[in-house]
């Protein structure tokens, strides 16, 4: 090891080397979770909502577990990094704000990739955030397990492993694996087998594995340790000793200690008593430290029940910071420790990354309310890409001001309150009944969205319908001949629906010249003798029309139409056009036509 001090009576050394900050990112069921699982020896994945990630969490793994591990490919006298610490990443879309900023604060990355179903819309967001952010990454090809024939060998290194394997089973597992190379090459990343690269600077390293068997795990954990040490040992060296720097991860309650916030601490060292500057919902909030929480190695921070007090924590690491007033933190925001530098000085610094991550709101649209301000900021992102506006967006749970605000919204699909994982107030929902409130609750982002979305089709569908139901529906038809079963009070015909729907008490005309002549109302329609209210494109019915006289008015062969106001004509061409079957298109169309040779604008 390196010769520092860092573990010394005397505090950290100033010259110490910090953990490195791996962020694990990839597409909703690629295996991210379940991989730190395997590392970490919990079961994170089978108390989550829905089995997805909701929340950044860290995971320490210290050197010594890591040799362990990977067995013969590590020799800890090689390695000065004290270890990994490890960001677990949401996957879905939705949280692509989290995933950037686990990205960000990350000095490396992990990209899990199914090798079934390689590339997902998810995984080309996480390599776009890779790419911008600059940060240097290796592909995890997860679940080489399921390959057809796969013989597993647990915990193996991959190349011993598939050794092992027979030769269908090798080739398909590189079939799979160069596709992956293929769609890292068609995102311009040059990429090969971990084994094959010479400079992880300029290739990306493409390890395979198994979550389920710990198959190529002893590799990942090895190329991560190898690749911190050759190419981020100079950055990871840090004044541990200065004023502390972090990233909130979450705002919890702990018993006996109020509410705290869950963090990773990237430079410098908190320590006990330090003065702190929280981003806040309502700005920054400065407290001191009056306890520091630290789980036990390999213990997630998120599930860890037992924690340690400890005096200090130095970059990089999980903690738990316990302090008065931090019931307005907010997920995603800053913490420094102030120390010996200037008070306004830190708190201008943490207003200055607060405006970076602030929520934008409409002045109509729909309230939504979230546990943390990184689940706010991914539920408002998603809707803003679905352009649904947003009104309030607020940490907290759902209180009856909160139903209020919904109550205003002058359109039906916005009177909706979004809760992602908080809880609603009893006089809340009352009140959200008597309003005519709905409110949404779930715990998986991407559900909260699909239930939402399902709601607003339901609404536009039943305005749809309901406007159809009042508006006449355009039709074209003709009378048979030797159809006439009735002269007049009412003329009784057969005739065949050419294009459209002829319904009851629809006015009748009929085109003499450019001028479409009223000739009479639709009174009943009969199929084969039963009254009908409606008869479409390719039916024969008799229908009776109070008005005409088969031999004056109309004629056996002509040609009728279902007279369109004018208001109607255009509701339906300009919004109702796609509701609508194609032959209804088509007379509504025939029918405009005829219109418009007398008055181009009719209609319009």
């Amino acid at each position: 090891m390196a010769e520092t001090d860092a573990d010394s009576d005397d505090g950290p050394d100033a010259g110490a080397l910090r953990t490195p900050i791996v962020a694990v990112l990839g597409h909703v069921d690629h295996g991210k979770t379940s991989l730190l699982d395997k590392i970490r020896g919990s079961a994170v994945t089978a108390g989550e909502s829905g089995a997805i990630t909701q929340h950044i969490g860290s995971t320490a793994v210290p050197l010594d577990v890591i040799s362990k591990m990977a067995g013969d490919l590590v020799d800890p006298t090689d390695f000065d990094l004290p270890g990994l610490l490890f960001i677990d990443t949401p996957g879905h879309h939705s949280f692509s704000t989290l995933r950037s900023r686990g990205g960000a604060l990350a000095d490396i990355a992990i990209l899990v990739v199914d090798v079934n179903d390689g590339f997902q819309p998810q995984t080309l967001e996480a390599v776009d955030i890779l790419k911008r952010t600059a940060t240097p990454f290796i592909v995890a090809a997860n679940k080489v397990d399921t390959v057809p024939g796969w013989n597993p060998n647990p915990d193996e290194p991959i190349q011993v492993t598939k050794e092992k394997q027979s030769d269908r089973a090798s080739s398909d597992l590189d079939e799979k694996l160069y596709e992956i190379i293929g769609e890292l090459s068609d995102n311009g990343f040059s990429a090969d087998m971990y084994w094959r690269v010479q400079n992880f600077q300029a290739n990306v390293g493409v390890v395979p594995v198994s979550a389920e068997t710990g198959e190529g795990v002893p590799d990942l954990l090895t190329v991560l340790m190898g690749l911190s040490q050759r190419y981020l040992k100079e950055e990871m060296s840090v004044d541990v000793g200065g004023p502390g720097v972090g990233t909130v991860l979450e705002v919890k309650e702990a018993r006996g200690f109020g509410t705290t916030v869950d963090a990773v601490v990237y430079d410098g060292t908190v320590r006990e008593d330090d003065q702190i500057v929280v981003g806040g919902l309502n700005g920054p909030i400065v407290t001191d430290v009056r306890a520091l929480l630290k789980p036990k190695p390999l213990a997630e921070i998120r599930t860890e029940q037992e924690f340690e007090r400890v005096e200090e924590v130095a970059a990089a690491d999980g903690v738990k910071i316990a302090a008065p007033d931090l019931d307005s933190a907010m997920a995603g925001a800053p913490v420094r420790v102030v120390r010996d530098q200037d008070v306004d000085e830190v708190i201008e610094a943490v207003e200055a990354e607060l405006a970076d991550i602030a929520v934008s709101t409409a002045e109509e649209g729909l309230v939504v309310k979230a546990d943390t301000l990184g689940s706010l900021e991914a539920l408002s992102g998603t809707l803003e890409e679905h352009e649904i506006p947003v009104v309030r967006a607020e940490v907290g749970d759902v209180a009856p001001r909160d139903v209020r605000v919904a109550g205003t919204a002058n359109e039906p699909t916005n009177r909706t309150i979004l809760a992602f994982g908080v809880d609603v107030l009893d006089d809340a929902r009352d009140l959200a009944d008597q309003e005519d409130v709905n409110v949404f609750e779930n715990d998986v982002i991407y559900q909260l969205i699909e239930d939402y979305e399902d709601h607003v089709e339901a609404i536009e569908t039943a305005q749809q319908d309901q406007i159809l139901d009042n508006i006449t529906r355009p039709a074209r038809f003709q009378i048979l001949p030797d159809h006439t079963f009735r002269q007049s009070d009412p003329a009784v015909v057969g005739v065949e629906v050419l294009s459209g729907t002829v319904t009851r008490n629809s006015n009748v005309a009929l085109f003499d010249g450019a001028e479409p002549e009223r000739v009479g109302r639709m009174k009943s329609i009969q199929d084969e003798g039963e009254d009908v209210d409606e008869a479409r494109m390719g039916d024969r019915v008799a229908v009776s029309i109070d008005g005409p006289t088969v031999g004056r008015q109309i004629e056996e062969g002509d040609e009728l139409w279902t007279e369109l106001p004018e208001k109607h004509a255009k509701i339906l061409e300009q919004e109702l056009k796609e509701d609508i079957p194609g032959d209804e298109r088509e007379a509504l169309g025939l029918y405009l036509e005829k219109q418009r040779n007398r008055d181009p604008f009719w209609g319009k």
